[in-house]
């Protein structure tokens, strides 16, 4: 049965080439980031494309940031990541919950090439902050819910072989026992060690008092910190030139015909706006009417 479970893991875990798709900015992210951030990826596995196509998201796995080992202030906590992670303390690091590793530690660095994106709870105290990092790095060596992955396959079958109430219900409904929902369980965990909210329900009464009921940690999706409004957006995408103007467009006739389909050349056309100052003064801008048909 363990040959099974190891079969079905590589198999689910295997990543493809996305032609097109974003990268980020990793030099800017490392600068970016700390504790108790959450790292959204777009994942290239067909597991992500399970996850992707059931919460109709592109996020498709999350992480959580602990920060690098040389800031680290809780002496504890401090000594779990140098036990866990041999490398420099300088590196950013992340805890995460994959599929056939379990709970683990790695170095941010290790998502060069991809696009991500850093969700940072907005006010989130930073000795909040630290009992929610705590309790990630406690669950490393966590084993990874193996019954997940069956329940995932049932998403590879012919459809006519799944029946139809399965195809949207595996993640709202608890399949089994105890079905994890993908990384973000450990993640909502952690945030609930200190009340933190992700995606409550929020209930708004007559008398004009609010109610708020926390969502089982284990329907949390990585989409949930992207959608959430208790958590900041940032993005740092690759401008390798320094800026959208310093971007050098290329033709698409280097492309091949079916990505020319997708993208355009554009010539650009100058704005009186760009005109030294001394030209717009002796050039007035011109009447924005229209001109009369010859």
């Amino acid at each position: 049965m363990i040959w099974l479970r190891a079969s079905i893991t590589r198999f689910l875990n295997v990543e493809f080439d996305r032609p097109g798709q974003p990268t980020s900015d990793l030099e800017r992210l490392q600068r970016t980031v700390r504790p108790g951030d959450v790292i959204l990826l777009e994942g290239r596995s067909r597991v992500s494309d399970v996850i992707r196509w059931v919460t109709q998201s592109p996020w498709t796995h999350a992480a959580l940031v602990v920060g690098r080992i040389s800031e680290v202030k809780v002496p504890a906590i401090k000594a779990m990541l140098r036990q866990h992670y041999p490398g420099s303390e300088h590196e950013p690091l992340l805890v995460e919950s994959y599929l056939g590793l379990g709970t683990i530690l790695r170095p941010l660095s290790h998502y060069e090439g991809c696009h991500l994106r850093l969700a940072r709870p907005n006010g989130l105290k930073p000795a909040d902050a630290d009992r929610v990092v705590a309790y990630a790095v406690s669950q490393i060596g966590v084993a990874y819910d193996v019954r997940q992955i069956f329940d995932l396959l049932r998403f590879l079958f012919p459809w006519f072989i799944v029946p139809k109430r399965w195809r949207s219900s595996l993640f709202a409904r608890r399949s089994g026992n105890d079905t994890k929902t993908v990384c973000s369980t450990m993640i909502a965990e952690a945030f609930g060690q200190v009340q933190f909210p992700i995606l409550p329900l929020v209930v708004r009464k007559e008398d004009g008092s609010t109610r708020y009921y926390r969502k089982n940690p284990k329907l949390c999706t990585p989409r949930d910190f992207d959608y959430s409004p208790y958590f900041d957006i940032l993005k740092h995408p690759r401008l390798d030139q320094g800026g959208y103007d310093a971007i050098a467009w290329h033709r698409m006739s280097e492309l091949d015909p079916q990505q020319q389909g997708i993208y355009v050349d554009l010539e650009y056309k100058p704005s009186i706006l760009d005109l030294p100052q001394d030209d717009i003064a002796q050039n007035p801008t011109p009447s924005m009417e229209p001109k009369p048909k010859a």
